[in-house]
């Protein structure tokens, strides 16, 4: 068996959290084989979710302690890097992959049914059944399963422990979910929580439940919508209960609550929210080490006491967002022009092998920034004061083993890029600065804000478009066309959102049809321009200023 690598290093890394983060085990190397099991596209419940979740299960308890088994989510999954994963893992971490059938739980299960002690049996009826089930699994070692497969598990010896049919039958999510705090929460980790939202209904994408079963999570997808009142009671006690600043994986329910609400509620309690309910198979990358030869290198193009000095002319920085796992990495077009990618912090230790792809894929034009908001998805003006620092300060570790020199920052708890207000008020800026000593600049907004600030040379820009995926190339250079007319001083300087499914084959597009001809820069030189010509206005939001709670 492989000898597990003791934490102190991450441990030190994340020094003001250390009693309250507790990032998984690592391996001392990647296994030199492992199991690959193929999913089909069919995520209904009265389709093949079933199955998948049975090996989703299946491997969450097969992950435990060593890097067992892998499944290779469909080609339309959301993250995309997937399928690109398995092959850099076989060729730059040396794991040869046994390749079961599609959906093979009978061979699955007579590899691995070792790793559970029985089964529980969720209820085809009540689709809260399955969120129940998952935490249970993690709890008592169990395999998740519906009547359908029951068969399939006492083939294998694997016995019914806990049977939820018709348990629920009837009962709103709060009284489910309530039934299952009082039952399991005490034995559920402290350090991490899982929302499973996403899709409702006849839909359910649980790719991250193999990780929350491997930690034993309480899984829940509790509203953070106040009008429900009974849900966002019993979330609040559950999040309340959790470590400071630990781990709220998932998201939030598309029917119940928005993204809003969920994540300034996470904030409100200054906890980390990794916001992706389908990241599949953290179970085992979150185990697989850097290989030894590899180091986070960007692509810096000035250096941090580098000066530069604008033109007269208008400066373009793209920036795409959203994990840059679910875009347009793998699409044609990328290295054409500069471009900024985010990146999610956190996977230094959730998924260092797909950091390490990342960083090794990169064109010479591929830039990457830190975000969002700080160690993971928050929003600022939703965490308390007092909570700010630790978080922070891990958040700028995390940016330092990253290589990375400048932090995006996004607020939606007084809104969105439609209603309310998504600016900061300077005593939110004034943290930042103070947080992040070694930035050379920051960025705000997800559509369009007015936050701008010049400190000591390192400049604090928002964004001043947004390019929707439905938004055509004629109406977003006419777009640009207008914002360069209206912003007449030279030097101008434009920080454009591109969200993620925009192509970079599109954006270049759009620049090269402008009439006024611009120059496309990386963001650090973007950055260190509009530092040499301050042609923006100082601004914060204001006391009187509208916002929306999103309701």
């Amino acid at each position: 068996m492989k000898r597990l690598l003791s934490l102190l290093a991450l441990c030190l890394l994340a020094a003001p959290l250390r009693a309250q983060h507790l990032a998984p085990r690592q391996l001392e190397r990647a296994p030199a084989s492992a199991t690959l099991i193929p999913l089909s596209e069919n995520w209904r419940l009265d389709g093949d979710v079933p199955v998948h979740a049975l090996l989703i299960s299946l491997q969450g308890l097969a992950n435990r302690g060593d890097a067992r088994l892998y499944l290779e989510y469909p080609k339309n999954w959301q993250w995309e890097i997937v399928h690109p994963l398995i092959g850099f893992l076989a060729k730059r971490h040396g794991v040869k992959w046994d390749r079961l059938a599609v959906d093979d739980a009978d061979t699955a299960l007579s590899r691995f049914a070792r790793y559970a002690k029985g089964c529980v049996v969720w209820d085809k009826q009540v689709r809260s059944s399955l969120i129940v089930a998952f935490t249970i699994a993690g709890v008592e070692d169990l395999v998740v399963v519906n009547e359908d497969l029951l068969p399939l598990a006492q083939k294998h010896g694997l016995k019914p422990v806990v049977d939820l049919r018709g348990k629920f039958t009837g009962q709103p999510d709060h009284q489910i979910y309530q039934w299952a705090y009082d039952q399991y929460f005490a034995r559920c980790s402290r350090h991490y929580y899982v929302v499973m939202g996403g899709e409702s209904g006849a839909q359910m994408q649980p790719g991250i439940a193999d990780f929350g079963i491997q930690q034993r999570a309480f899984f829940s997808d509790l509203s953070a919508n106040p009008k429900h009142v009974e849900e966002i009671a019993l979330l609040k006690k559950i999040l309340s209960q959790q470590k400071p600043a630990s781990v709220v994986l998932g998201w939030h329910s598309y029917a119940k609550d928005t993204e809003g609400q969920h994540t300034t509620l996470v904030g409100n309690y200054g906890l980390i929210m990794e916001g992706l309910h389908n990241l599949p198979n953290v179970s085992f990358t979150s185990q697989i080490p850097l290989t030894p030869d590899f180091k986070f290198t960007n692509n810096h193009h000035v250096k941090p006491d580098e000066k530069l000095v604008a033109e007269n002319k208008v400066y373009v920085c793209a920036v795409s967002t959203d994990s840059i796992g679910i875009g347009t990495w793998t699409k044609p077009g990328r290295g054409k022009v500069p471009y900024t990618w985010q990146v999610m912090m956190n996977w230094t230790w959730m998924n260092p092998p797909a950091l390490q792809f990342f960083y090794e894929d990169k064109s010479p034009n591929d830039y990457f920034i830190g975000g969002l908001s700080g160690p993971g998805y928050m929003y600022p003006k939703a965490i308390p004061a007092d909570k700010f620092p630790a978080l922070m300060q891990f958040g700028a570790k995390l940016m330092q083993q990253l290589d990375l020199r400048v932090l995006e920052i996004m607020d939606y708890s007084e809104g969105n890029r439609h209603i309310g207000n998504t600016d900061l008020p300077k005593e939110v800026v004034d943290r930042y600065y103070e947080q992040y000593p070694n930035a050379i600049g920051f960025i705000n907004g997800y559509g369009t804000a007015r936050t701008f600030d010049l400190r000591h040379g390192v400049p604090f820009i928002s964004y001043d478009y947004y390019l929707a995926v439905d938004r055509s190339i004629e109406e977003a250079t006419a777009d640009i066309e207008e914002l360069i007319q209206l912003n007449d001083q030279r030097p101008y300087f434009l920080l454009m959102h591109v969200r993620e499914s925009n192509t970079i084959e599109k954006v270049a597009n759009i620049f090269s049809r402008l009439s006024e001809r611009v120059e496309v820069v990386p963001m650090d030189v973007f950055l260190k321009l509009a530092a040499s010509r301050k042609t923006y206005e100082t601004n914060f939001q204001k006391p009187n200023d509208p916002i929306s709670r999103n309701p």
